[in-house]
């Protein structure tokens, strides 16, 4: 693949499954690209020694390096991959380390911090980076789907639309056709809402109830969008790329993690990959206490995660509610 106008050095942070994606798309695109991982960690380590994972197998072309002022240096946009809670971690080793003067913060994790219910954007500017450098890359797509060759669209949203045009420029393709946001909260907490959504679905497909995932998704986004209207951003982005639009990679996939832990939770099984919904229905019930928004999805999925309710109990009570009364 060779879709971009202008070819730019690329650093991803993270070597998960979608870090390692992100560098061997951007690769596939021409551009340069440097992968940073931390030293010892596993999933940096496999990489460093076979040059491949599970997901994908990256060229030789593809720097690896657990040196982050190395990889961060000559980059003109820097792309983060790593779970929503380690960001400000992440952040205050840029800051500490790195010279983030004139280049991109891209990110593309989806998730809500617990400790302060501060989004991603947010978190990064705490670290004095200006609202031009930010960009989000939300919407749906599974790598598994991606590097088969399946088409599907995303979303890139950020404070300044320049931004929002040039990280476009630089990561479209056939395999991914870029949406422009409009609206950095609705984006951000509608990204990471629909995992909490997600772990719905899984508990209804554990439980053999699927059928009810019409009115999860109806019920769903509209609690979503009173959030994202309480916050200050525009309620119609629950029902854009961002969120519902994702739904079907997350409510439906088998290779959705938030899916498959809700499925699992609910047949009493232990599920060891990373399910951000988890971490995220914990801050958004506490946002939605702290701006008085009633989100009793939410609400049902924290409750059930920390004071161990059983998940039919959890769901036979959020489903008695009234259709009606919580569609108005």
């Amino acid at each position: 693949m060779d879709y971009t106008r202008q070819k730019i050095k690329v650093t991803v942070i993270g070597c998960g499954r979608w870090g390692s994606f992100l560098a061997w798309y951007a690769n596939q695109l021409g551009h340069k690209v440097t992968m940073y991982g931390r030293a010892g960690d596993i999933t940096y380590e496999q990489l460093l020694m076979a040059h491949k994972n599970e997901y994908v197998t990256l060229p030789k072309s593809i720097e690896l390096t657990n040196d982050l002022v190395r990889a961060v240096k000559s980059a003109e946009a820097v792309i983060v991959s790593v779970p929503s809670q380690a960001f400000r971690n992440v952040m205050g080793e840029l800051r500490g380390k790195c010279d983030m003067t004139g280049k991109y913060l891209v990110t593309c994790m989806k998730g809500i911090e617990i400790s302060t219910g501060k989004r991603l954007s947010e978190v990064a500017l705490e670290f004095g980076l200006e609202d031009w450098q930010i960009a989000v890359w939300a919407g749906p797509g599974h790598v598994q789907e991606f590097t088969v060759g399946n088409p599907n669209c995303m979303l890139i949203d950020g404070y300044e639309r320049t931004t929002v045009e040039r990280i476009i420029e630089y990561f479209k393709s056939p395999l991914i056709r870029f949406y422009y946001g409009t609206d950095v909260v609705g984006t951000e907490i509608g990204a990471a809402a629909k995992n909490v959504m997600g772990i719905v679905a899984g508990v209804l497909d554990g439980m053999g109830l699927t059928t009810l995932k019409g009115a999860l998704m109806a019920r769903g986004s509209r609690e979503v969008a009173r959030l994202i209207q309480k916050l200050g951003g525009n309620p119609m982005s629950a029902y854009g790329l961002c969120h519902i639009g994702d739904y079907e990679t997350t409510l439906f996939s088998q290779h959705s993690h938030n899916r498959m832990w809700g499925e699992n939770y609910a047949k009493g099984k232990k599920y060891d990959q990373l399910a951000e919904g988890v971490h995220t229905a914990r801050a958004m019930a506490l946002l939605a206490d702290k701006y008085g928004v009633d989100m009793p999805i939410t609400n049902a999925v924290n409750t059930m995660i920390l004071d161990k309710i059983p998940p039919r109990t959890v769901m036979e009570k959020l489903f008695d509610r009234t259709l009606k009364d919580d569609l108005v």
